[in-house]
């Protein structure tokens, strides 16, 4: 038995997922164990890596929405891939923590011919509020409660949330995990994604300081 099995023993299955299995996951950042969950309310397959000895409070968590084009293509359209990065190596330097990978956020949760279609407009002057608005789509169709399944299911009482937006925050509280701190991830911007980061944090409320030193790029 590893020691992630004899954590994972400690808690029953929640009511939102089904843990399935748990496998060593070596990688570039260290050693995770990834464990596979299905979501019995959508039938989406999830997946969180967990790193170290996740019990008792604090633990570094991220939630990651799952983000084709940045995250697998290194887009510089948006920083996802560089927050994915990030959020395992800042893990693996902690010595303990959980990165929650979130299928089915695809686009803000249209997917991703719907997300494709909406960069398409973006590339033609709307922001990514206008453009989603714009396809007839929702601004913003994330639910994050089945992040908070697992965070249930895995044992975990409190978590430092790697994570710039509060509606992230908001979730995880309203679905019983405590939130002890919210730490910053903020990745430095470049001339392709400054309109979209500026857009997440005048429109979508996400907190980005380190962009009032970027000069022009109007939102």
């Amino acid at each position: 038995m590893t020691e992630i099995d004899g954590v994972l023993a400690e808690k029953s299955h929640s009511s939102g997922v089904e843990r399935v299995v748990n496998a060593p996951l070596p990688t570039v950042y260290g050693e995770f164990q990834a464990v596979g969950y299905l979501d019995r309310t959508r039938g989406d397959e999830q997946v969180a890596l967990v790193h170290g000895d996740i019990r008792g409070e604090g633990v570094l968590t991220r939630l990651h929405s799952e983000c084709l084009t940045g995250d697998a293509f290194g887009s510089r359209h948006c920083e996802c891939g560089p927050q994915l990065t990030t959020a395992l190596r800042e893990i693996a330097a902690e010595g303990r923590g959980i990165l929650i990978y979130l299928r089915g956020h695809e686009g803000r949760g249209i997917g991703l011919l719907a997300k494709l279609k909406a960069m398409k407009l973006q590339s033609e002057g709307l922001d990514t509020v206008e453009a989603n608005l714009a396809l007839g789509l929702p601004v913003d169709a994330r639910d994050y409660g089945v992040g908070a399944d697992i965070l249930h299911d895995l044992g975990v009482r409190s978590v430092r949330l790697l994570s710039n937006n509060p509606r992230k925050r908001e979730a995880l509280v309203r679905n019983g995990i405590r939130v002890d701190a919210q730490v910053p991830l903020l990745i430095p911007p470049c001339d392709d994604n400054i309109t979209y980061l500026r857009t997440k944090r005048e429109r979508l409320d996400h907190d980005l300081p380190h962009l009032d030193a970027v000069v022009g790029h109007r939102v």
